[in-house]
């Protein structure tokens, strides 16, 4: 998948990555961003597949998170595991999927979905903070399919 693989430049995908880290230092819950070419249908549902796939229903809190991002047509959804959506306002991330497309276009990609992490971990500090004894069940590298 060469297109999404070069989405982001070496430096913004370091600046996503660190992004993730820095939130997960806040909060148990777990964050990771996929990138795909292309989403044939619905974003929401392509992304469940792909929550599944990574096998971030195993979290031990079940406080995943995925940022899904088709790139060639321009899709983006956010879902998350079980608790997650019933913790933040309904308006949340229909409004952060707004504003990262907004910001995408204005060619401000790294830098917005880097802002849009960190948003989603201090949000969810409060409903999972993070444990002495936490671990990092997932990767922190962007996930390509």
């Amino acid at each position: 998948m060469p297109f999404a693989r070069n989405f982001f430049s070496t430096q913004e995908q370091g600046l996503v990555e660190e992004a993730i880290r820095t939130a997960e230092t806040k909060t148990s819950a777990e964050l990771v961003v996929h990138l795909d070419n292309l989403c044939f249908g619905n974003p929401i549902k392509a992304a469940e597949k792909v929550f599944v796939r990574l096998g971030m229903h195993n979290t031990a809190e079940r406080n995943g998170v995925l940022i899904y991002i088709a790139t060639l047509n321009k899709k983006i959804a956010v879902v998350g595991d079980v608790g997650i959506y019933s913790k933040l306002e309904p308006g949340y991330w229909k409004k952060m999927v707004d504003q990262l497309i907004a910001e995408f276009r204005a060619n401000h990609k790294a830098e917005a979905l880097s802002a849009s992490i960190m948003d989603i971990g201090n949000q969810l500090a409060g409903f999972f903070p993070r444990q002495h004894n936490d671990t990092d069940e997932l990767s922190n590298k962007i996930s390509f399919k």
